[in-house]
């Protein structure tokens, strides 16, 4: 195989594209103390209040075991809290803070302006389709993942 052949297979572009996205992210947010998965969760949290991190980790489709880390960051930071119930004390609930929804609202127009750039390369026209397209890819696939994203209900 040549490296010309490499650069042009499916995987080797989603890992290149989901690197570049992670990196535009975070040059957008930069001053807001906020990765990719921190943001994901607190939109998740924020849409539904009283979740575990069991369902918080299938809603966002990140491997359970380093949530666990995430969510620690978060609570650490303010953002989050969490909970055990008076039922069962081993499960912990997550809400989303006074402090997570302002840094939600403060970092919002950073993550559009991360989606835009890192869409503003294709024609306009053609940004609907590649959406389709890498969505369908996503869904038909999700099965395959280590951390299969289960929909919002």
């Amino acid at each position: 195989m040549s490296m010309e052949q490499l650069y042009r297979r499916p995987g080797h572009l989603i890992r290149r594209a989901q690197q570049i996205a992670v990196a535009i992210f975070m040059e957008e947010t930069e001053g807001h103390d906020i990765t990719p998965v921190q943001y994901a969760a607190l939109v998740a949290i924020a849409a539904h209040e009283e979740l575990d991190a069991t369902r918080l980790s299938a809603l966002i489709a990140f491997d359970r075991s380093t949530l666990g880390r995430v969510l620690e960051t978060l609570e650490a930071k303010g953002l989050i809290q969490r909970h055990a119930l008076p039922e069962d004390r081993r499960v912990k609930r997550l809400r989303i803070s006074r402090a997570g929804r302002a840094k939600l609202a403060a970092v919002e127009p950073a993550v559009a302006r991360a989606q835009d750039r890192i869409m503003a390369p294709l024609p306009e026209e053609e940004r609907q389709r590649f959406l389709h397209a890498l969505t369908h890819l996503v869904q038909v696939n999700n099965p395959h993942s280590r951390a299969p994203m289960l929909l919002a209900g």
